[in-house]
């Protein structure tokens, strides 16, 4: 992607992309650096027809027109790149994130289409596979609880709200419940979960951070188990588990999960400063959002764009897809 001709700055994006040619190259140049290639039969013997801005494959099968967008999370989709990639820059870097009303400003598109726009682009912000942690590395683990208090609700909707949660204190019951787990210096990893018990919370941890990490935690018993001594950890460890106790104090030496909480703070500033409002089936597409800008806090603008750009490539989101969930939600 070094190679790859982008803007430094919004400014020289909106301009820079102005240009449906230039914007064509960009998309070109990123996902295919080695020529283009059919996307169907993967043949490089195609022809550009310029009046349309499409490529034509010279083999006899179905789909033989294709554009950059086919096979993208831009795919079937009516807005031109001079509008996606501004999009994708502003997602991107805006560190408090971008409401679909604004983007929808900014863009001259209905407010429904940059909802759906953005949508797609956090499925390019989400990460693939890789663990956390190791020897010698630190890891943080904690949960938070993200939603409205259930102050005011009736007993019912408090009810439904409350299926299949463990619930704490009367002022979370309702809220959805984000675990986080945080190597300093590094990665974030978040992930919803329907409740805060240990055979909950432990399997996540042991799926994302390496055995051999050193792993901190607050008090709370779900994370009892992490002990390899425990009579419950039926899969030999393999953390060395430190616990501060935060009713007495927030750090013990170098044993706390400061890390995570100004993590925490970021992410809500967002949820409650920006989108104000986040349906619980939704939430975790916020979180990828805001994960992927702080794991790549140390690149630039113009880096986290490139990589967000490359990374639209094989994924797809339908807009049935993304309301079908709506409709199950209501059910």
């Amino acid at each position: 992607m070094e190679n790859v001709r982008a803007p430094l700055t919004l400014l020289e994006a909106v301009q820079f992309f102005a240009d449906p040619d230039r914007a064509l190259r960009f998309m070109v140049d990123v996902r295919w650096p080695n020529g283009v290639t059919c996307p169907t039969c993967g043949a490089s013997d195609v022809t550009f027809l310029k009046t349309r801005r499409l490529w034509k494959c010279r083999n006899t099968h179905p789909k033989r027109q294709f554009s950059v967008k086919v096979g993208t999370v831009m795919e079937d989709s009516a807005i031109s790149l001079e509008k996606w990639l501004p999009a994708m820059w502003m997602i991107a870097n805006c560190k408090n994130g971008i409401s679909s009303y604004e983007l929808a400003r900014d863009l001259k598109v209905t407010q429904k289409t940059a909802w759906f726009m953005l949508h797609r682009i956090r499925l390019a912000m989400q990460e693939g596979s890789g663990k956390l942690g190791g020897h010698g590395h630190t890891v943080e683990v904690d949960e938070t609880w993200i939603g409205g208090k259930a102050r005011g609700l009736t007993k019912g909707i408090r009810r439904k709200r409350n299926q299949g949660h463990k619930q704490g204190p009367y002022k979370y019951s309702g809220k959805a419940i984000v675990l986080g787990m945080l190597q300093r210096g590094g990665r974030v990893r978040l992930r919803v979960v329907p409740d805060v018990r240990g055979g909950t919370l432990v399997p996540h941890i042991r799926e994302h951070v390496a055995k051999g990490t050193e792993v901190h935690t607050d008090q709370h018993s779900g994370y009892e188990s992490l002990n390899p001594h425990h009579r419950d950890n039926v899969q030999g460890g393999g953390f060395e588990h430190k616990v501060v106790n935060h009713a007495v104090e927030y750090v013990n030496g170098n044993v706390h999960t400061n890390n995570l909480e100004n993590f925490w703070s970021l992410l809500k500033r967002g949820i409650r400063g920006t989108y104000v409002s986040v349906e619980p089936f939704h939430l975790f597409r916020y979180l990828d959002e805001q994960a992927f800008r702080f794991n790549e806090r140390k690149d630039n603008d113009r880096g986290r764009f490139v990589r967000v750009a490359a990374a639209v490539f094989g994924r797809r989101l339908t807009y049935k897809q993304l309301t079908a969930v709506d409709a199950l939600a209501t059910t």
